[in-house]
C-alpha cells in the first residue's frame, strides 16, 4: 500500500491542511491532496505525494484516501482524527502536530502557496477546478466516453486512472523526471 515515508508524508499533509482549514471535509482534503500532487508536477516534474486519483463524479480522487476519510481513520489514524461539528458535517482534525521531516523546502512552500490560494474555495469551487476543461480528470473522463454520465448523474466512479504525466507532457526535461519517479517508486 504505502512505504512508511510516503504514509508519513501524507498523514503529516493532513495535518497540515487541518491546521490550516478549521472545517476541512473529506472532499475539500482529497481535492487539496490532488491540487498539490498537481502543482508540483506542473513546477518540477515530481509529484508531491504520487497517489493515483481515479475518475470520479466529483473529481480526481484517490481510492485508499477516501475510503480511509470515509470514517474513523486507521492508516492515518496516529495523524487524524474525525470529528461532527457543530453545523454537524464531519470534519478532519489533527491527532498531532505537523512534523516536516518528509518535507524539502519547495514542499512547505508548495503546501503554503496551496493553502492560501485555495483557502476562500468552496467545496463546489474545488470541484469546478478539477473538473475544468482540459483538465487531467475532464481529459480522461472525455475520452473513455463518460464525462457526460458522470456530470449528468448516470454513474459516480469509474476505474479510470488519471495520467498525470499530461501535465507536463509539453516540457520533456519535466516529463523525463516524472517518468523517472513514477518508475523508481511504483
Amino acid at each position: 500500500m504505502y512505504s512508511a515515508e510516503q504514509k508519513d508524508k501524507i498523514g503529516n499533509t493532513l495535518i497540515f491542511l487541518a491546521n490550516k482549514f478549521s472545517n476541512l471535509s473529506k472532499t475539500k482534503a482529497i481535492k487539496l491532496l490532488y491540487i498539490l500532487d498537481e502543482f508540483s508536477i506542473r513546477k518540477s516534474g515530481i509529484p508531491f505525494l504520487n497517489l493515483e486519483y481515479k475518475v470520479w463524479k466529483f473529481g480526481p480522487v484517490p481510492n485508499e484516501i477516501y475510503v480511509e476519510l470515509s470514517s474513523q481513520p486507521t492508516i492515518f489514524k496516529n495523524y487524524i482524527t474525525r470529528r461532527v461539528n457543530e453545523a454537524g458535517h464531519e470534519i478532519i482534525l489533527p491527532n498531532n502536530e505537523f512534523v516536516d521531516d518528509e518535507f524539502s523546502q519547495n514542499d512547505t512552500e508548495l503546501l503554503e502557496f496551496v493553502c492560501k490560494e485555495f483557502a476562500n474555495y468552496t467545496r463546489q469551487q474545488l470541484i469546478d477546478y478539477t473538473h475544468r476543461v482540459d483538465s487531467p480528470w475532464y481529459n480522461v473522463a472525455k475520452e473513455k466516453g463518460v464525462l457526460n454520465d458522470l456530470l449528468n448523474d448516470q454513474i459516480n466512479t469509474t476505474d479510470y486512472i488519471i495520467d498525470l504525466s499530461e501535465l507536463v507532457k509539453h516540457d520533456p526535461r519535466k516529463l523525463g523526471l516524472y517518468s523517472e519517479y513514477k518508475e523508481y517508486f511504483n
